[in-house]
């Protein structure tokens, strides 16, 4: 599917979405300023009514003077009449395009960082070692990439570092793989079979430890902020097998050879060991473990292709640290336009109300369920593939609402670490390498989404009950 056509789309319908309620909703006659000049959690006053049908909890809360929320709005008592506030959750188009460029130059140093090493341990022949060690598997997964070929190192590098939950390591290791997937890419417009299925692997977000999400938690005083690990650790497993079994089906590569089930099973044996080991440890030292592990991994690479190359290889490791660093800036610049884009449609999405009325109707679907606590997690879930902060502030929400060790407090903490943010990774990465039709990478990514999300949801029964 052309990225041209799901922008268009966001934009229409939130164009349509936000003429309806401006037309039908007495609340939203500011609704257009909301969308274009708008500022994020910024209290508004949208309407004055003489009065309104209040819960009983609410109508105590509001005689005693304080501010109530029914609905998606909020309420307070000022002399006999009751004043409507909105508090818009995205800023509109202008804030939101400065959002994208700041995130952008927010890359610059990090890219030049991680470009700048892989380069010297491209010269250096780490990236090959690392195409033969992972060569077996990966061909008979990207069939399309020659043997050793450089991309294959890239790739294992990007996947290492989403594992460790290093999202600024991972994005310059995955920009620097769709580079050299491009290279072997026959249309420059296009995407390959090998992009699509490193993408869709890529946004699975398979992760061990939610370091993230444990931090927020334990700030707001879960009495387990890890407790959330291991569901989140096995739904995003679940969503990685779901995007390589798609991609596969779609692609004609048979997952049943031997090399293949050879390695997942590997795989998971591992994450199972993994898993018994993190849960032996006390609260604290696997929050301590867990960071420790993550930035000492870094600095142990660091110094060990740094080392590896100026002795063994007797390579210039600043120069070629430069040339890396350079590519790195010229790609954090090059994402700007695709960012700003994708960012701006989002927005639209969100001030528009467009979210809200699909959260509405999730509600009305699910309500004749004898168990429906899971809907209030679900807003993280919705939201996670538009914006990745937006999801944050979503669970975030959920906790405060609900309370950190709550079914929907611990749900939402579930599905934030499921997957990643599917539109920003397919403007940033396709656009990073000039790619403008995505075929099915993002029908295969959502679809893996939904699967780690009714796998967050029964593990969250599971384990929460």
């Amino acid at each position: 599917m052309s990225l041209s056509k799901i922008w268009s789309w966001f934009i229409i319908v939130a164009f349509g979405v936000a003429i309806f309620n401006f037309l039908f909703n007495p609340n939203e006659k500011q609704i257009f300023a909301q969308m274009v000049t708008g500022k994020a959690r910024d209290t508004i006053k949208v309407n004055t009514l003489t009065a309104f049908d209040f819960t009983p909890a609410n109508k105590t809360k509001l005689s005693e003077g304080n501010m109530v929320k029914q609905g998606h709005y909020f309420y307070k008592s000022n002399e006999g009449k009751i004043d409507v506030f909105k508090v818009p959750q995205s800023s509109g188009i202008i804030g939101i395009a400065e959002v994208a460029v700041e995130i952008s130059l927010g890359l610059i140093g990090v890219m030049a960082l991680f470009m700048g090493l892989m380069a010297i341990a491209e010269k250096a022949g780490g990236i090959r070692f690392l195409s033969r060690i992972i060569g077996p598997f990966f061909n008979k997964l990207f069939p399309g990439v020659p043997k050793d070929h450089p991309s294959i190192g890239h790739m294992m590098m990007n996947f290492s570092a989403n594992l460790l939950g290093l999202d600024n390591a991972a994005t310059p290791f995955g920009l620097k793989a769709m580079q050299s997937l491009q290279e072997l890419n026959p249309s420059s417009t296009v995407a390959s079979d090998a992009q699509v299925m490193f993408l869709a692997l890529h946004a699975s977000g398979l992760t061990l430890i939610p370091v993230s999400i444990i931090a927020i938690r334990s700030s707001m005083g879960a009495s387990d902020p890890t407790d959330i690990f291991i569901p989140c650790m096995i739904a995003t497993f679940v969503a990685t097998m779901t995007s390589m079994l798609i991609v596969s089906f779609k692609q004609k590569i048979n997952v049943f050879q031997k090399t293949i089930l050879a390695w997942v099973l590997g795989i998971s044996v591992f994450l199972g060991l993994f898993v018994t080991f993190l849960t032996s440890l006390q609260r604290t030292v696997l929050q301590d473990f867990s960071s420790t592990l993550s930035n000492g991994l870094i600095l142990a690479i660091f110094s060990i292709i740094v080392l590896v190359a100026a002795l063994y290889k007797k390579i210039e490791v600043f120069d070629s640290f430069i040339d890396g660093a350079k590519e790195g800036f010229d790609v954090a610049v090059k994402i700007i336009p695709y960012l700003v884009g994708i960012l701006v449609a989002i927005s639209l999405l969100r001030t528009s109300g467009v979210f809200e009325i699909v959260m509405d109707g999730f509600r009305f679907a699910f309500s004749a369920l004898p168990d429906t606590r899971f809907v209030d997690g679900l807003p993280t879930a919705m939201i996670k593939p538009l914006s990745g902060s937006g999801a944050r502030g979503m669970m975030v929400d959920a906790m405060t609402t609900f309370g950190p060790d709550s079914f929907a407090g611990k749900l939402s903490g579930v599905l934030q670490g499921t997957s990643d943010t599917t539109f920003y990774v397919v403007a940033v990465y396709f656009g990073a390498v000039g790619i403008k039709n995505t075929r099915y990478a993002i029908g295969a990514m959502l679809l893996a989404d939904l699967a780690g999300i009714i796998t967050s949801i029964l593990l969250a029964y599971l384990f929460f009950g």
